[in-house]
């Protein structure tokens, strides 16, 4: 696969000139991770995209998840991929990754032994690579963030911010591991 760019330490950045995206996450170790996208709009209205509510195209949030992938820490080539359909009334999407069995117990896991990363395609089926850059453990991860706060364009960064949870009940929990 060619890469228009690789994102592959934390903070690195680069623009997006599109307002739909199509994100893979893929991994092949043996754990039970699962995709998600916590969004807040320009408006500040805050929702999650995940295994447990996948999400719409057509209705709001535009944002559809394609399901659960690698249930039972099953290993081999397993992705989910999520669809962002209308950047324009977001300020912010964050794509959370967490590993479903070690926030169920509250257990800290190791992304950096995840081989964990993000495609990021356009609409012109442009590519950017998104690499977890972590040794902090923990069992959820925001690994990037799409900032359409500004008029210049969407901006994505690599954020890879690593936390650890004991269930999830709440859209707070998973943007408090943004501020720790």
């Amino acid at each position: 696969m060619q890469y228009l760019s690789s994102l592959a330490s934390q903070g690195t950045e680069a623009f997006i000139p599109v307002k739909s995206l199509m994100i893979k996450m893929r991994w092949t170790s043996a754990a039970d991770l699962d995709l998600a996208a916590a969004y807040q709009t320009k408006t500040g209205k805050q929702g999650l995209v995940h295994y447990a509510d996948l999400g719409s195209l057509e209705h709001f949030p535009f944002i559809k998840l394609s399901g659960d992938q690698g249930r039972g820490d099953r290993s081999g080539n397993n992705e989910e991929t999520l669809w962002i359909n209308a950047l324009n009334d977001m300020a912010y999407v964050w794509i959370f990754c967490w590993d479903y069995g070690m926030v169920q117990s509250g257990s800290r896991g190791r992304f950096q032994d995840c081989d964990i990363s993000l495609h990021v395609i356009d609409d012109n089926e442009a590519t950017i690579q998104v690499k977890v850059d972590t040794s902090e453990t923990g069992n959820v991860c925001c690994i990037a963030t799409l900032d359409n706060s500004q008029v210049v364009g969407t901006k994505l960064i690599n954020v890879s911010k690593v936390g650890t949870l004991r269930g999830l009940s709440k859209l707070e929990q998973l943007l408090g591991v943004l501020k720790t």
